[in-house]
């Protein structure tokens, strides 16, 4: 997986963008490259997910795990653009609803 990182700027949101597959074998670089970004005091984290192809549950349970962690902070996660195989997971385990999808 790569991922790719804009600084906060205009609406003050932190942006990774993530290509390939997100899955248990990826959640250590995911989380070692997002929590630094609420740690620092930014707590609104936009995850774009245009590019990814497959995800797991391990993945799944990091995202929670980040939404969980921007809430507590006083921000938001917001997942941008899923892809089609992405949105499909994301409706079948109704994560759908969770999440603040644009």
């Amino acid at each position: 997986m790569l991922i790719t990182t804009t600084p906060a700027i205009a609406d003050g949101a932190t942006t990774f963008a993530l290509s390939g597959r997100f899955d248990a074998h990826e959640a250590d670089v995911f989380r070692s490259a997002v929590d630094p970004a609420i740690e620092t005091g930014n707590p609104a984290i936009d995850i774009n997910l245009s590019d990814v192809e497959f995800l797991d549950s391990t993945a799944l349970a990091e995202l929670v795990r980040l939404m969980k962690h921007c809430r507590e902070k006083g921000g938001d996660l917001r997942l941008i653009s899923p892809s089609n195989p992405v949105t499909v997971i994301l409706e079948l385990t109704r994560l759908n609803v969770a999440f603040t999808i644009v």
